[in-house]
Formats: structure tokens, C-alpha cells, sequence
């Protein structure tokens, strides 16, 4: 389909929204969660969109029992509603339903859901007899009311068939290839299988070449490498991932690289979460020269430092 409406600046790309309703020039109005105000409030410069103001509080602090609140503070009737936010912590779900549901009933002519990280995207499929699939539980509750669905670097893509509107994965691997590019980056990694097709969009970029480790998890926190010869000796080496949450995998890549005589590493990743540690801990551990990840990190638990890195 080609694209018919306004474009959305996802993360420093340009995404059309692909809509036989709506016609190229219509203005967006950006509705933030509280996981994504920042990131809202840049695509709304970028497309020359309106910022709506969202209150998530009744109360200064909230109420005491810790549920959430949800009140859209302008106007949407006949409008295009652009939904921003992120899936995680849990919490920040249930706030989505309700901002979800407070503006449909502000009665705009569309919905765009745009959802920087898709939080439980890592349980795409049941592991064990009486799993729950949690990508597929969470991609049908929020879609709800929605027109189409943008998200970003998802664990795997095919979560997209989850949903029952039309619904594309952003890749921020190009701008994350150019980005390297300029750092003149000799080798590009992905440190396991599952970041193989970001390595290969970053190299593809870069004009780079890439290898991928093979990974082992041993538990939630621990994980080991197949041991496997690279050829990084006196290399600048890019780590890139679509999440950190741990750290662990890229700490324990760049240590590997380290130890093969790699001159330099980088890591780059789509998503932050650096859970239980901040970030500049998880990455600036010994062997780790620079990191980045996207222009605004699409999980806000970052410190400005570390966004700006």
C-alpha cells in the first residue's frame, strides 16, 4: 500500500500512516503515556503535530492503593490521535488501557497506537505445556480501539500477526548503522541469534562486517558463549542488540571481544531497560569505550548522561 497520510518521525524515521481515510496534510495530535512523554513530545515537533497534555494523577501522589489514573486534557473529537507509550513496567499496560479508552471516548475519527517497546515481547511463543504467551495476551488487550499499530525492534517479529489491525515493526537499526559509521566502526556483532537480522542491518549500513556469538542462558541473570575464533584483533567493535535489560550478554560479549584482542567496543541497543542497575554501570564496566542506543531511549528509566551517550 502506498503511503496516504501524515508521516510519524519514529525514533529518527519517517513512518506514513497507510490509511484510505486519511489524507495526506492531516495534522496528528500526540497523546502521551507517562512511559513516553519526552518521545512524544519530540515526534510532535517532528510532524508539526499538536501535544496533548495528559494528567496522570487525581491527586498530587496518586492514589494510596497505587492505581492508576488517566485524564486527557484536550480536545480529540474528529481528530487523528497518535498513542504514545511504552509497555513496561507492567503498570504502565494498565495506564494504557485507560489512556486508551479515555480517548475513544473523546470520539476521534482515528487511533494510532505507537508503542517504542513492546513489553513481554520476549514471550513470543509457550516454552513449556500451560505457559501463557504473553506477547499474544498483551498485543490483544492493547489494540483495542485502535486503527494500526507502530512498535520498534521487537524480540520477534513475528508478534505482529498477534494483533488484528494492521500492525508494522519500525527497525532503528539504520540510524543506529549510520551512527557507527561516523565512529568508523571496523566489525560489527550480535551476541546471540536473536540480534543476527539487527547486526546485518547494521553492517549492511555501515559496509561493515559482522559475526554473531552463540549464547547459552543458564538462568533469568547468567548467561555463557559457545566458544567461537572472531576476527576482531585490533578491531573497533560494535555490540548491537535490540535490548539490554541485565546488561549481562553485552557485558560478558564485550569481555569476549576484550579477550580476542578487539581494540575498542561499542555497544548500541534499541532498548534500555538496565534492570536492578543503572545503565552507566551495565556499560561502562571496563572494555565498553561508548555506548548508545536510540536518540530518546524508548524505556525512560535512563539518566540524561546516558541518553546523551
Amino acid at each position: 500500500m502506498q503511503p496516504c497520510g501524515p508521516p510519524v518521525a519514529f525514533l529518527g524515521l519517517t513512518v506514513y500512516i497507510t490509511h484510505p481515510h486519511v489524507t495526506p496534510g492531516d495534522a496528528v495530535k500526540l497523546v502521551p503515556g507517562s512511559a513516553s512523554v519526552g518521545l512524544a513530545r519530540e515526534l510532535a515537533k517532528a510532524v508539526r503535530g499538536e501535544f496533548v497534555e495528559v494528567a496522570y494523577e487525581k491527586h498530587p501522589g496518586g492514589f494510596p492503593d497505587g492505581e492508576r489514573y488517566v485524564r486527557v486534557l484536550g480536545p480529540l473529537e474528529g481528530e487523528h490521535a497518535v498513542v504514545v507509550q511504552t509497555t513496561h513496567p507492567d503498570p504502565k499496560i494498565v495506564e494504557l488501557l485507560l489512556l486508551l479508552d479515555a480517548v475513544q471516548d473523546l470520539r476521534p475519527k482515528r487511533v494510532t497506537l505507537v508503542i517504542p517497546y513492546f513489553g513481554y515481547g520476549r514471550q513470543d511463543k509457550a516454552f513449556e505445556p500451560g505457559e501463557a504467551l504473553a506477547a499474544r495476551a498483551i498485543a490483544k488487550h492493547v489494540q483495542v480501539g485502535t486503527h494500526e499499530v507502530l512498535t520498534m525492534g521487537l524480540h520477534n517479529p513475528g508478534i505482529l500477526k498477534y494483533f488484528d489491525v494492521p500492525a508494522r515493526e519500525v527497525s532503528g537499526m539504520p540510524a543506529v548503522g549510520r551512527w557507527l559509521k561516523e565512529r568508523d566502526i571496523d566489525f560489527v556483532l550480535a551476541p546471540d541469534g536473536g540480534a543476527v537480522r539487527h547486526a546485518k542491518e547494521v553492517a549492511e549500513v555501515s559496509g561493515k562486517p559482522w559475526d554473531a556469538l552463540e549464547k547459552t542462558r543458564v538462568d533469568s541473570y547468567t548467561v555463557k558463549f559457545k566458544a567461537k575464533r572472531l576476527d576482531v584483533r585490533g578491531r573497533r567493535v560494535a555490540i548491537v542488540d535490540d535490548v539490554i535489560s541485565t546488561g549481562g550478554t553485552v557485558a560478558l560479549a564485550a569481555k569476549e571481544l576484550k579477550a580476542q584482542g578487539a581494540k575498542h567496543v561499542l555497544v548500541a541497543a534499541l532498548h534500555g531497560l538496565f534492570v536492578g542497575v543503572p545503565g552507566h554501570e551495565v556499560l561502562g564496566r571496563p572494555g565498553v569505550r561508548r555506548r548508545t542506543h536510540t536518540k530518546m531511549n524508548t524505556v525512560d528509566v535512563c539518566g540524561e548522561g546516558l541518553s546523551k551517550a
